[in-house]
């Protein structure tokens, strides 16, 4: 199935309700690539993706970067398979690079709690980064229980879950070319 058909498939669904559209994603994420750009005219950043939800967003943002990058991975459970966090961290896989010294800008599909996040930034200033910032694709900022400071943010959201994307509900809906609320995971 081609991805238009996929996407008017998915738009037809009852039980997604969608938010932003491929091009809306893909427009502000060229606004932030270029925000970035400027940002680290001057620097080598390290693109630190969380996965597995912001691998697609990382994925456009990195080539929407007019600079020699790094990219790594980390992958962060508070999930599993459920639609509200735990609240306990786990780092599921590490870092294969050491970043002492290096300027970091982790990549993360959405900021909710910010329990997740706040143990990972801090996480990774304890290792001797120059410098942890933060681009997030969303931010469902009503539902924040840790400040966390997004230094490049995509869009504020409603407090709903959401899919598409990257972002998923029990490994589906990751596929979707836009961001959609789902109304019912059971459906």
């Amino acid at each position: 199935m081609s991805s238009s058909a996929l996407a008017a498939s998915e738009f037809s669904n009852p039980n997604l309700e969608p938010l932003f559209t491929g091009e809306q994603i893909q427009a502000r994420i060229a606004e932030m690539g270029s925000e970035i750009a400027r940002d680290y005219r001057e620097s080598n950043p390290l693109l630190l993706g969380v996965l597995k939800g912001a691998f697609i967003f990382l994925s456009d943002l990195v080539r929407a970067i007019d600079l020699k990058v790094g990219v790594e991975f980390m992958a962060i459970s508070s999930y599993g398979a459920e639609m509200r966090t735990s609240g306990e961290v786990k780092i599921v896989k590490d870092l294969d690079v050491p970043i002492e010294g290096r300027d970091i800008l982790v990549v993360e599909d959405i900021v909710d709690t910010g329990l997740t996040l706040s143990y990972l930034l801090a996480n990774l200033r304890s290792r001797g980064a120059r410098s942890v910032k933060l681009a997030a694709l969303l931010d469902k900022w009503e539902r924040r229980e840790r400040e966390v400071h997004i230094d490049y943010l995509g869009f504020k959201i409603p407090d709903a879950f959401v899919v598409g994307y990257g972002l998923d509900y029990a490994e589906r809906y990751r596929n979707l070319p836009y961001i959609a609320v789902l109304k019912d995971p059971n459906a």
